[in-house]
């Protein structure tokens, strides 16, 4: 390399922010080093996870003036409650493991199982995906299958119920 060409480069490398450029080749072999260089290794430490510190709720104010007491409301029924009070009549399917539910083998079949059907124990109710690897999930308990509880191709948690079964 010629004389000119590395006065070249110390002028790059003093005005550039770095405080060490090495260079060899078959005919030559050189590091320049700036008054910055040092040959103690920086360690940069991270922290890992900062801990989440509580944040105290604002003060609720008071009411501007006094309200007058009223009866109490009957409590209204929603369509929600006798499915819940009936459900502790049901069986619960759960998904042995987090992955995705599919209701069937592939797009083209059918579901494994419908409202409605009979299941035996040991019978199949679906698959779920985990890992790219399809996992048949078997019935533990026989009955009729009373609703589906998850949507075909979502997301499942363990031990998330995906059928309710009325006990045969």
């Amino acid at each position: 390399m010629e004389f000119e060409k590395i006065k070249e480069l110390i002028k790059l490398v003093q005005k550039s922010k770095i405080s060490e450029f090495k260079y060899e080749d078959e005919s030559a072999k050189f590091s320049i080093r700036t008054k910055n260089f040092s040959t103690q290794k920086e360690v940069i430490v991270q922290p890992s996870v900062m801990p989440s510190v509580p944040v105290a709720a604002a003060p609720v104010a008071a009411p501007a003036a006094p309200v007058a007491p009223t009866a109490p409301a009957a409590p209204v029924a929603t369509k929600n409650d006798a499915p819940q009070e009936e459900a502790t009549n049901y069986l619960e399917i759960k998904s042995p493991m987090v992955g995705t539910f599919y209701r069937s083998p592939s797009p083209e079949k059918g579901p494994f199982v419908k409202v409605g059907d009979t299941i035996n124990v040991d019978d199949n109710v679906c698959l779920i995906e985990a890992m790219k690897l399809f996992n048949e999930v078997k019935s533990e308990v026989s009955g009729r299958i009373v609703k589906v509880m998850v949507e075909d191709a979502s997301p499942v948690e363990y031990d998330q119920v995906l059928f309710l079964v009325e006990p045969a």
